[in-house]
């Protein structure tokens, strides 16, 4: 059968820094109780595969398309990936996150332990008076002066600190320490992988075992990459003004992003390649072969290849990120402008 705008059901992650925020944003009604702090709105991961919720396909997962409709799903970059190349999630980081390093693919770092190296980034959608994003080391930074903060408890002080306002786009490729919370709300894309090294909690015990959680210090300073100046706030670009405003915020290695704003009618998606849609305020329609598709806040739907480029109606005005897979490695991961 020919593919057709596939929507996905989130799946609700418990974490002990997050909130209950995200039940204003997603329709599907949270866990009952305990503070939730992600939702997984597209993983294609064995232990979190998401599911089609509309149409024909309604149930089967992500990863079983990409078993058996890899071209009419990926175009011209089938066989290029074994499972779909992005993790895309929702955080509440009511409290802090740990502080925290992503592997890379770069010789001196450690391998992730699934093989996929994780660069990442943020765009914010809520934040309040104490929000705090932490994104790469201030200069002079070193591993011994990184290790001795870990046990004094002072390692905020040699972090880059921002204060996160909604819109702001923050780049967090591999290799870079980072942690965010305060009650801030961002939208997160990254490459497929769940590899995380744990350098600092900021003291929190987890309520379901009464102990803190185990740090990696000599992984997560394995990991580091003391150079990396690319990592922090982003300028966003204007690429068009009519029928849609439309910015480009991240343009690196693993994914190509953009926020769309308005309310004409106005195009989405590609010829033969994937695009994601993410729509985070507001609502409208994705017209494709004279069926419409009704879009929410919150929802994330994946036009596959073979549905290529088509219309995003808008109700009202409507902010949607549209999310593309390069077409193949470039020459930096310079996500600026």
């Amino acid at each position: 059968m020919s593919l057709y705008p596939l929507r996905f059901e989130p799946i609700y992650q418990y974490r002990l820094w997050g909130g209950r925020r995200l039940a204003s944003l997603l329709s599907a009604p949270l866990p009952d109780d305990g503070p939730i702090g992600e939702a997984w709105i597209l993983s294609d991961r064995d232990d979190h595969p998401s599911k089609i919720a509309n149409g024909p396909l309604q149930g089967q997962t992500i990863g079983r398309v990409m078993q058996q409709s890899q071209e009419q799903l990926m175009g011209k970059l089938a066989r290029r990936f074994q499972r779909f190349p992005l993790l895309l999630k929702f955080l509440d980081a009511h409290e802090m996150l740990s502080v925290q390093v992503h592997p890379g693919y770069a010789r001196a770092y450690p391998p992730a332990a699934d093989g996929t190296a994780k660069t990442e980034a943020w765009v914010v959608l809520e934040s309040g008076e104490e929000s705090r994003i932490y994104a790469g080391l201030k200069p002079h930074t070193t591993a011994d002066i990184l290790r001795q903060s870990v046990t004094n408890g002072t390692l905020a002080d040699h972090l880059v600190s921002i204060v996160p306002k909604p819109g702001d786009g923050v780049f967090i490729p591999a290799g870079t320490v980072h942690s965010l919370g305060g009650d801030v709300v961002v939208f997160e894309v990254q490459q497929n992988s769940d590899t995380t090294f744990r350098l600092y909690d900021w003291g929190h015990v987890d309520t379901k075992t009464g102990q803190p959680r185990e740090l990696e210090v000599d992984q997560a300073l394995a990991c580091i990459d003391f150079l990396d100046g690319a990592a922090g706030l982003v300028t966003p670009v204007v690429e068009t003004e009519t029928p849609v405003e439309r910015e480009r915020l991240f343009h690196c290695d693993p994914f190509w992003l953009w926020r769309l704003r308005g309310e004409l009618p106005f195009a989405v998606g590609a010829v033969d390649v994937p695009r994601v849609l993410v729509c985070t305020e507001g609502t409208g329609q994705i017209e494709h072969r004279g069926e419409t598709y009704a879009v929410r806040k919150g929802e994330v739907w994946l036009l596959p290849a073979a549905v290529g480029a088509c219309t995003f109606r808008p109700s009202g005005t409507v902010n949607l990120l549209e999310i593309a897979i390069p077409p193949k490695p470039e020459s930096s991961q310079d996500s600026k402008s």
